[in-house]
Parts: structure tokens; C-alpha cells; sequence
């Protein structure tokens, strides 16, 4: 005899038991493509490698084309305040990548691409025009920045034989001189300052003019100063190389242009503005660039009495 309960957990024991067998069987049974893999076909996976390689080299020509087409033709055609177009249009091609490789690539190759396919394509384009770009708007290829101050800038006074050189280089674009109550700044003021460029920056039209009580004048650079003083300059501003014409105004050497400016003599209290501006016919645009420093000759307070 075998009770009701023993008979019943005896039959769904043996149930559990042929439902699990029966899904480890369905299992066995199972293709691939039913569990989620992909079925090999090496046939389709040489054609699929093909049509990839056909993309890359047809986003690569593309985007030299599209890279080429704004340095010398939209380039020439652009001023320096609508730029932004130079590099707006060329990745604005990214939307015409699609239409390029259904008029170039066979249909069979077109029917292979994917989502995946234009979303590297568009970064294959975007970074092949950036290293284009980078080339061609940099010598020896194109030159689009004027030439700079080399490093800072300093101001000198000269009274005889005797030179005294600011306390600080211009940094901020001021610098200040005092003078004593009812004096002013004697002797000969000279600004000094390098040029640094990327290629030939003595082609460089450098103006300098001085704004004070007296006026405007325009001011001419004497090269001489700067020649027979050169031993005191670079002690008095800080050799950084071993060369004998490298100092913190001048830190390229003789690739750098010195300017010496006589500001004049006798200087009065008060500001003497100075604009240096600077402009080259570079490829393919005209560059410019203005610096605006200011003299501060100012008067020492008088001594306060103890008593």
C-alpha cells in the first residue's frame, strides 16, 4: 500500500524530472541563429571586409578633397572675421558621405553598409580634415599668424655711459617709474623687445607709436643701440642659453628681430602710451597684430615728518 501523499510527490518528482530533460533536449536541438550567434559564411564576411576597406579609402579621398578645396579655394575667398565658414562647411560634408559612396562604390557594396558604417565614416572624415587643416594653414604650406613678442618687454635708461633697466619686464602691459617730487625721468628712454615668428618675421611692417601730453609721434627702431649694447642687455635681462644673443627678450636668439625704440629724452610725469602694430602679407591672408603698453612715470610721495 502507498498512501496518497507518497504517490503524489512521487509523480511530480518524476514530472520535474522529464520537463527538465526535455528542455536540456530542445537545447541540443537549438541552430546557432536560434541561440544569438551568427552563423558563420566566410564568403559574406570577405565581401563585408571589402566594402569596408573601399569606405576608408573613399572617406580618406574625400575628406584631402574637401581639406584642399578650403585652403585654396574658400580660404582666398574668406576674411579673417568670417573664418568660422573654414571650418563649418568641411564638416558639414559629413551629411554628404552616404550620397558620395552611393555615386562612387558598386550597389553591392552599399548593400553591406550600416549605421555603424557612417558613424566611423564621419569620424574617418572629421580628423583627417583637422590633421589637413593643421597642415596647410602652417609653413611652409600657409601662414596665418603674425609675428609675436618673443617674451616680454623692458624699458631702459640711458645717461651717458650709465644704464638703468626697469625693475620688472612688461608683463601685464605697465610698467612704472618713479621719479622724484618735481623731476622727471632723465636721460635717453629706450623700449626693448623681440619678434618671434614662424617664418621670415623681419618681412614683418612693425609701426610703433607713442601717445602723450606731447602728441602722437611715430617712432623708428635703431638697430645700432641694440648692437653695440648687447653685453649689458642680456646681463641686465637674463641670459637663458649659451649664445651670445639669446636672452628672456630675445629667447630664439637670432631667429627672434630686436626692436630698440628711443621713446625720447627727458620723459615727464605721466602716461606715455605705446602701441606696436604689427602687419604681414601672409598665405593667403593679410595678418595683423597690435600690442598697447603703457609708461607710468609717477612721482614719489613726499616724506612724512615723524613729529
Amino acid at each position: 500500500m502507498v498512501d496518497l501523499n507518497t504517490a503524489m510527490s512521487a509523480a511530480s518528482v518524476d514530472r520535474q524530472k522529464r520537463v527538465a530533460d526535455e528542455g536540456k533536449e530542445r537545447m541540443k536541438r537549438r541552430s546557432g541563429r536560434d541561440l544569438g550567434i551568427e552563423a558563420f559564411d566566410p564568403v559574406k564576411h570577405v565581401a563585408k571586409e571589402k566594402a569596408e576597406t573601399a569606405s576608408m579609402w573613399l572617406v580618406l579621398s574625400f575628406s584631402v578633397i574637401v581639406s584642399l578645396l578650403m585652403r585654396y579655394v574658400l580660404m582666398p575667398r574668406t576674411t579673417v572675421e568670417k573664418s568660422d565658414i573654414l571650418y563649418l562647411a568641411p564638416l558639414a560634408a559629413i551629411f554628404l558621405i552616404p550620397q558620395v559612396h552611393r555615386m562612387v562604390l558598386p550597389a553591392g557594396y552599399n548593400e553591406l553598409y550600416t549605421k555603424g558604417t557612417w558613424f566611423k565614416a564621419s569620424f574617418l572624415h572629421t580628423f583627417t580634415f583637422l590633421a589637413m587643416a593643421f597642415l596647410l594653414v602652417n609653413p611652409p604650406l600657409g601662414d596665418i599668424v603674425a609675428p609675436q613678442l618673443a617674451e616680454k618687454w623692458v624699458l631702459v635708461q640711458n645717461e651717458g655711459d650709465e644704464f638703468n633697466f626697469s625693475e620688472g619686464v612688461g608683463e601685464s602691459g605697465t610698467l612704472t617709474w618713479e621719479v622724484q617730487q618735481g623731476g622727471q625721468l632723465t636721460g635717453d628712454i629706450w623700449l626693448l623687445f623681440g619678434l618671434a615668428d614662424n617664418v621670415n618675421v623681419e618681412g614683418a611692417n612693425v609701426t610703433v607709436e607713442l601717445t602723450n601730453n606731447a602728441g602722437l609721434a611715430e617712432l623708428e627702431s635703431d638697430s645700432e643701440f641694440w648692437k653695440n649694447n648687447s653685453e649689458v642687455i642680456i646681463n641686465n635681462t637674463g641670459r637663458i642659453s649659451n649664445t651670445q644673443s639669446s636672452s628672456i627678450l630675445m629667447p630664439h636668439g637670432d631667429l627672434d628681430q630686436d626692436f630698440a625704440i628711443l621713446l625720447g629724452t627727458n620723459l615727464l610725469v605721466g602716461d606715455h602710451t605705446i602701441t606696436v602694430t604689427i602687419v604681414e602679407q601672409g598665405s593667403p591672408w593679410v595678418n595683423s597684430r597690435v600690442y598697447e603698453w603703457t609708461l607710468k612715470v609717477v612721482e614719489l610721495l613726499p616724506e612724512v615728518s615723524a613729529s
